[in-house]
């Protein structure tokens, strides 16, 4: 992308707000639009397998999803929802191999999109980025230790209640969106903790009764976030009782 693109500008200025981009200078950033071209993706949109590695990508607007799925069952868990200044693709970009994997978008999405070969000489050329990059991968690395600590720990209810915990804004005790979520389908927000729909909608009306949250079709607000918590929380408490009562 060229400095006369009429996106140019507007792409700019996402890398800048972006927590993996943001920190570089100018200079550099205008590198990567020169090396990248802009694509955009309509909503539902399956990326192709050999594109998850052959290709780098930064979203500039939207939502996508990187996912596995069961071919035999159809089953699917999200493993990281990505928002506005992403990047992703990222484990191909640092091993070079194909992996097992689904990118699906959520919205319709624009993007910033280069060849692993252009990404990796820019990240040699650029060495100023491994300081943003290295917390980056540390994040996503905790995101699926996070997921698998709530597969393997935590019941249907508390797992749902984490998820929206990790979107809102802690300091707002009410009427708290959670950003990324909050118009998601129940049967998208099923499978990023491992669920079905019919689980969590009813998870969610009966939250609802509650005062808890407010939710129905592509709407979702937290009304008590302190409750919401204890929820998040007492699944861990059960457990811990438990072992404590057998080994007093």
């Amino acid at each position: 992308m060229m400095p006369e693109s009429p996106f140019y500008a507007d792409s700019l200025q996402c890398l800048k707000a972006s927590k993996l981009f943001g920190q570089l200078d100018e200079l550099a950033l205008a590198d990567i639009l020169q090396r990248s071209r802009r694509e955009t993706w309509k909503h539902r949109r399956l990326l192709p397998l050999e594109d998850t590695w052959q290709r780098f990508h930064i979203l500039l607007s939207g939502r996508v999803r990187l996912g596995r799925s069961n071919p035999e069952s159809g089953r699917m868990i999200t493993l990281f929802l990505y928002g506005p200044g992403d990047g992703f693709c990222l484990f191909s970009l640092l091993d070079g191999q194909s992996h097992d994997v689904m990118l699906e978008t959520l919205d319709d999405a624009s993007l910033l999109s280069m060849p692993m070969v252009e990404a990796r000489q820019w990240i040699d050329e650029h060495p100023d980025f491994n300081r943003a990059l290295l917390p980056y991968i540390g994040q996503q690395m905790s995101a699926l230790a996070n997921l698998a600590t709530d597969l393997a720990l935590y019941d249907t209810e508390a797992r749902l209640a984490r998820l929206i915990l990790r979107h809102v804004d802690e300091t707002t005790p009410v009427h708290t969106e959670p950003r990324l979520i909050n118009d998601l389908s129940h049967e998208s927000l099923a499978e990023m903790i491992g669920s079905v729909r019919v689980v969590v909608n009813r998870q969610l009306q009966h939250w609802k009764q509650e005062g808890i949250v407010d939710a129905h079709r592509g709407y979702l607000m937290v009304e008590k976030l302190n409750e919401l918590t204890q929820r998040a929380e007492r699944r861990l408490i059960r457990d811990a009782d438990k072992v404590s009562s057998r080994f007093p």
